[in-house]
């Protein structure tokens, strides 16, 4: 009796105490997991470097970690000075970005022909200063604060990166001696949640360039200037959910509409934007995730579509990843049952056959882990 009153002391305090961590770690479960996923994506590189250069794993790790910060910042900064002077030759053009009065007027009195309305240029420029007020005004005020949040999560990121890859063959040894689940288990949802990590990182990388170079050449045939900078904000934004390429070549269809006055070229990308650049989007990504993971296509759209919507950004990732674990528990359960419904001794049934080989995958498992 003292034994199980102790055992649920012990269950209360790590239910307590899990969920109190759970509250601290919140805030980092996003770089957290995007640190997990470059450990899948670059952990081979570190493995060859470990054992091609007979390295420790921190030396390598540190070699890995410099290799991916180089990989990802230099190309980075060059798009971005690329981009820079595409922006300035913008501003700079003749025109620029200016809406004159008379055009504002035409709009305005076109407006009031259409609806009956009567509204002035006077009433129009007040309204756009309160919106600019009620909600440029806010985001503005909070910049600071976004962008002190965004540094500290790259930070945690690179350094949960690095000590994962350091240290993560001891960590994941701890953790499956803690878990109470049989190791080939554990392993089975290791082997999960890497082979979709791959297929969503590829997936929405590879549907974020597609939809850029698409939009490019809808930005060069409208006659837009400045079609890198655009493009390479359409890449940007295909990375972000509920954002996405829409609000780049939306924006330059009605920038087509009212400052060029184009209608037949703003149409046009229009049109070419909603069917086929913002479509491309839901086309890539359930092919990818089928072809590089065990999900049907339409859980695959599903669970990242349904896991932006109910966690936000961070659903792309966590989305596909908690329905392939629902199938591999799932498959666990089937396991189990069918194994709890045998009763005929023989090679490797029965209660002590069944034990057997249940030690030796665990065994084959750890040893997997070991070796990772």
């Amino acid at each position: 009796m003292a034994r199980i009153i102790s055992l649920a002391v012990i269950l209360g305090l790590v239910a307590v105490f899990g969920l109190l961590s759970l509250r601290v770690m919140s805030s980092f479960l996003l770089p957290l997991l995007l640190a997990a996923m470059l450990v899948v994506i670059f952990g081979p590189l570190h493995r060859w470097l470990r054992d091609r250069f007979t390295w420790s794993d921190w030396v390598a790790a540190v070699a890995t970690t410099v290799f991916v910060l180089v990989l990802v910042f230099v190309p980075l900064v060059l798009l971005v000075v690329r981009a820079g002077g595409d922006a300035v030759t913008m501003l700079r053009s003749p025109g620029g970005l200016k809406l004159d009065q008379a055009v504002l007027d035409g709009l305005i009195a076109s407006v009031n022909d259409a609806t009956g309305f009567h509204v002035t240029s006077e009433e129009v420029n007040g309204e756009l200063r309160r919106l600019a007020e009620d909600w440029i005004g806010p985001i503005a005020a909070g910049a600071p604060v976004k962008m002190v949040k965004l540094i500290i999560g790259l930070v945690v990121t690179i350094f949960s990166f690095f000590y994962f890859l350091a240290d993560g063959r001891r960590m994941l040894a701890a953790v499956t001696r803690l878990i109470p689940l049989d190791a080939h288990y554990q392993w089975q949802l290791l082997e999960e949640f890497e082979e979709v990590s791959r297929a969503v990182v590829s997936s929405t990388l590879l549907a974020a360039i597609v939809q850029a170079i698409l939009a490019g050449i809808g930005f060069y045939v409208a006659g837009l200037k400045g079609v890198f900078l655009l493009t390479l904000l359409t890449f940007f934004g295909a990375l972000v959910p509920f954002v996405g390429a829409a609000s780049v070549w939306g924006t330059a269809s009605l920038y087509l509409l009212f400052f060029v006055k184009d209608t037949w070229a703003a149409v046009g990308l229009a049109a070419w934007g909603l069917l086929v650049v913002s479509t491309i989007d839901n086309v890539i990504k359930p092919i990818v995730l089928h072809g590089q993971s065990k999900l049907h296509p339409l859980l695959a759209l599903l669970s990242v579509l349904g896991g932006v919507g109910a966690l936000g950004p961070i659903g792309i990732f966590v989305g596909p990843i908690a329905v392939a674990f629902l199938q591999a528990a799932l498959t666990m359960l089937q396991v189990e049952l069918d194994t709890l419904s045998r009763d005929t001794p023989g090679d490797g049934a029965g209660p002590g056959g069944e034990n057997r080989v249940r030690t030796a995958v665990a065994q084959t498992a750890v040893e997997r882990v070991k070796s990772s």
